[in-house]
């Protein structure tokens, strides 16, 4: 049997010191609540530090992302499931078709026989951020290049739908990007970009694969 050394009284904290120590830690607790949680989660910023570090800005994708998932169930809870046909959207096929002749290859042509080519081009004002989705299957892959005329974005490349959400990719910052986008589920699939300059920008992106819709959600 081994002997263990008990703590006398005196040794112990008192109920004052207890008390102080409650306190500190519910003020502590308190203060990243406001100052880190709230401004990463939801957006919510009173004392402008979450801005300064950054943060605000996380909470405003997150807010953005939760907002489109939400709008995505309750339509499909109302039977308003995506479309499956192409959009009627005349310029985009008008677009569509131009690059198509111009950019896609018989290789491209054997890996995504039934896939499309779009074109799109959004100007956003000092602060203002749009969103672009895709209708994708899960496994399909779209070749996608998005390039920014007259400054930078930043951006977050994600997807939603069927009760899922995921990211793909986030920058601070970007004159453009381009890769490869594979569907992780059923869904939409895309980008959401935010001018964080003083003067417009202009984004221009193409796309290319698997997908049935191109849509500007915002």
């Amino acid at each position: 049997m081994y002997n263990t050394d008990i703590p006398t009284r005196a040794e112990l904290p008192s109920s004052k010191q207890l008390l102080r120590s409650t306190i500190l830690a519910i003020l502590a607790a308190i203060a990243i609540l406001v100052a880190i949680v709230l401004p990463a989660e939801y957006a919510i910023d009173p004392t402008g530090i979450g801005r300064a570090l950054g943060l605000a800005e996380m909470g405003e994708i997150k807010a953005q992302l939760a907002d489109e998932a939400e709008r995505d169930r309750a339509r499909d809870q109302q039977g308003g499931a995506p479309a499956v046909v192409p959009s009627r959207d005349q310029r985009s096929s008008l677009l569509g078709s131009v690059v198509a002749r111009l950019v896609i290859g018989p290789a491209a042509a054997q890996t995504a026989p039934s896939g499309r080519t779009d074109e799109m081009t959004i100007t956003l004002k000092p602060g203002e951020g749009t969103e672009v989705k895709l209708v994708m299957r899960k496994g399909a892959t779209v070749d996608f290049v998005w390039t920014v005329s007259g400054g930078v974005v930043n951006f977050d490349l994600h997807g939603d739908g069927a009760g899922q959400s995921t990211s793909y990719e986030k920058g601070r910052g970007v004159p453009g990007a381009e890769g490869v986008l594979k569907a992780a589920f059923d869904g939409n699939h895309g980008w959401f970009w935010r001018n964080r300059g003083r003067a417009d920008v202009t984004v221009t992106l193409r796309t290319n694969g698997n997908y049935t819709e191109i849509k500007r959600i915002l």
